[in-house]
């Protein structure tokens, strides 16, 4: 039995032991040399919280298990109780058995789904929150754009609210990017268009006004045409229209124009199957496989399981464990677009002179991460055990439901962008190190893989899994906390991010190809 199967009353071990066949145990704490965490096995060397301890000597060459998985290879002899970590765990090459479709199982749906309040739009999509949108073409309209949207923006701190009179508005939000112009116009240009009008289009947004400077590659015009956006936003061009003041002036005036449409928005009850998730980690530690991921995932199930949506993203953080989702794929074609995503990534970072397993950052490591193997296979414990249905490009529409892969970098910022790109109406973020973060029009869930640091940080933290790792809950518990949080922000309830307005700053396309 692992630690994380004992009831909640029992008291923790100082280790965690998350399969029979690994090689490595969790320190549940910072652990001395001299600790006894196997029958047995005593460390040798100082161990810290969130870290691997041997619990059986492993022999150079030798694949490291976590998991019941391949994390790395010894790059020396360990003995057991040692400390394995970035001086003696590296990565290595190994077969995976994709196996397609063999683990697909019917998921058993809940005849009485779940319900929130949402806001049910003319075309029937359901929105979870009520912006105005002063979306920015390219960089050289951004500064323009803020100055728009700061004219309504709300101070966290003193209470002033210029939008008082507009109840049911969440907002308008300003989203400015560093793009637009000295750039290809073939993949860069299309992926950036497609990322905006996923946003132009996004049902958390009553109005869109797109703003531009005039002269830049990324034309207005182009962009309606090929988004198909004409009659869905308003354009306004700096150049054309005068100048800066001007500019504003007329930016803030689509604005007052569109807040009393924007205010008559009612919430009604709908279902569950309404939600569209973003999963997203970011300061990840060595708890966030045992604890928020996989508590995630059980919310994730609950989700699908009620009709509605999960997007796992982040392609380099899902190397390594990518056979663990082909396993779950409904056809052999699904499968085999997630294995091609791996195979571009690895020709991406020969061609970029990078390397996968520089993904997990200093942050990551002194958490406890050591490779990027060790990383995606907890990352990937977001997206549950439901079935593979659909695998999508960088930002595009999401269109099935169920369990969904976007293709997106592992940046945290620029995989939400492509998230809510594709629909997202909502974003469940887990972080162990404490990651601040918000991704409007979609508000953020913050959940934290442990005790410590949701106490030290709880002023942005939503939900702590480290109850888990505590023994005061199983992963199925806080699984279902972290759905019935899922179900009340999305009918309102404001997340810890958006208490202090998190989600502009945060907009950012992915970015490909030279700067000219």
């Amino acid at each position: 039995m692992s630690a994380l199967d004992l009831p909640a009353s029992a008291s923790p071990s100082p280790v965690i032991r998350l399969h029979a066949d690994d090689a490595v145990l969790i320190a549940r704490t910072s652990l001395m040399p001299g600790v006894e965490v196997a029958p047995g096995i005593v460390t040798t060397d100082r161990i810290p919280a969130g870290h691997k301890v041997a619990i059986r000597p492993i022999a150079i060459n030798e694949p490291i298990i976590r998991y019941g998985q391949i994390i790395g290879f010894a790059t020396q002899p360990i003995a057991a109780g040692q400390h394995i970590h970035t001086h003696n765990c590296g990565m290595g090459d190994f077969a995976r058995d994709y196996a397609f479709g063999v683990d697909v199982k019917p998921t058993p749906n809940f005849d009485l789904p779940a319900t929130f309040m949402g806001i049910r739009r003319d075309d029937a999509r359901v929105a979870t929150r009520n912006y105005i949108c002063i979306l920015t073409s390219v960089n050289c309209s951004a500064h323009v754009a803020s100055m728009v949207a700061d004219v309504f923006k709300k101070n966290p701190f003193t209470g002033h609210n210029p939008l008082a009179d507009f109840p049911n508005v969440d907002g308008v939000v300003a989203l400015t990017h560093k793009t637009g112009c000295g750039m290809t116009q073939d993949e860069p240009l299309t992926l950036l268009r497609r990322t905006l009008g996923g946003y132009a289009r996004h049902v958390n947004f009553s109005a869109v006004v797109v703003l531009g400077l005039g002269c830049e590659i990324n034309q207005i015009g182009g962009l309606m045409q090929e988004q198909k956006l004409a009659g869905r936003l308003r354009e306004m061009q700096i150049q054309e229209i005068g100048g800066t003041r001007k500019t504003t002036e007329a930016g803030v005036a689509f604005v007052r124009e569109a807040l009393t449409d924007a205010n008559k928005v009612r919430r009604e009850e709908v279902s569950a199957s309404e939600l569209i998730v973003a999963l997203q980690c970011g300061g990840s530690d060595g708890y966030s496989g045992i604890s928020a991921n996989p508590a995630l995932g059980a919310a994730s199930d609950l989700l699908v399981r009620h009709g509605g949506t999960v997007i796992l993203s982040e392609t380099p953080e899902t190397y390594g464990a990518e056979h663990l989702l082909t396993r779950r794929a409904v056809s052999r074609e699904v499968g085999e677009k997630l294995v091609g995503l791996m195979r571009w990534w690895e020709a991406y970072c020969e061609r970029e002179g990078a390397e996968m397993n520089a993904n997990p950052s200093p942050g990551n490591k002194a958490g406890g991460l050591t490779t990027i193997l060790e990383k995606s296979l907890g990352a990937m414990a977001k997206a549950g055990s439901t079935n593979l249905v659909d695998v999508l490009n960088y930002a595009e529409a999401v269109t099935k439901k169920g369990f969904v892969f976007m293709d997106t970098p592992g940046y945290d910022p620029v995989a939400a962008t492509g998230q809510v790109a594709g629909g997202a109406n909502l974003v469940c973020f887990t972080t162990g190190r404490g990651s601040v973060f918000g991704c409007k029009p979609a508000p953020s869930i913050k959940l934290a893989t442990n005790t410590p640091m949701f106490k030290r940080m709880e002023e942005d933290m939503d939900i702590n899994c480290g109850t888990i790792l505590d023994g005061d809950e199983s992963v199925q518990d806080c699984g279902q906390r972290i759905f019935e949080l899922m179900l009340k922000t999305a009918s309102g309830e404001p997340t810890k991010s958006e208490s202090f307005d998190f989600g502009g700053a945060e907009f950012a396309p992915w970015v490909l190809g030279a700067t000219m």
